[in-house]
């Protein structure tokens, strides 16, 4: 077991760490605990953030609390705090600001989000653009592409 108070290390690999008030570039270990730290880059099983900021995450289980984090990949996540992505089997949101989620089942009590794709979507969700919004968007800028591609060969087509 890895305990840092008032720390800054680059590289941990342990089994559990607990972090207090530090910093550190990577962590690999089973059990992550993070309270008012930063960490740049983390693999572990499971991650639990209070007041943290992180950068990547990748986790079985992952919990933030009043936290930032900039990419999240897991089975399981629960945010209350600010996102840029969560991909995840099964996201859990509370009062957070997201970018983009990706999820097959997506709870949130409010959301505010840019991109938001799942299968099952419950709670209040404020979003710029959603499944079939992505799909739609993606199909007329294919159309756009295509037909822009057909008028340059036509004009200016070799012959």
């Amino acid at each position: 077991e890895t305990n840092l108070d008032s720390a800054s290390i680059d590289v941990i690999e342990a089994e559990n760490v607990r972090m207090q008030q530090s910093a550190a570039q990577e962590i690999n270990a089973k059990e992550v605990n993070t309270h008012q730290s930063a960490v740049a880059n983390m693999n572990s099983t499971d991650v639990s953030a209070h007041e943290s900021a992180l950068g990547v995450v990748n986790a079985k289980d992952v919990e933030l609390t009043n936290s930032a984090v900039g990419v999240i990949g897991a089975e399981n996540v629960t945010v209350n705090g600010i996102a840029g992505a969560v991909l995840a089997n099964s996201v859990d949101l509370g009062n957070t600001r997201i970018g983009l989620v990706a999820g097959r089942q997506v709870k949130a009590d409010r959301i505010d989000t840019i991109v938001l794709l799942g299968n099952q979507i419950e709670g209040d969700v404020k979003t710029v653009l959603d499944t079939q919004g992505a799909l739609t968007a993606g199909v007329m800028a294919g159309m756009v592409i295509g037909i822009i591609l057909l008028v340059g060969r036509l004009l200016f087509g070799r012959r």
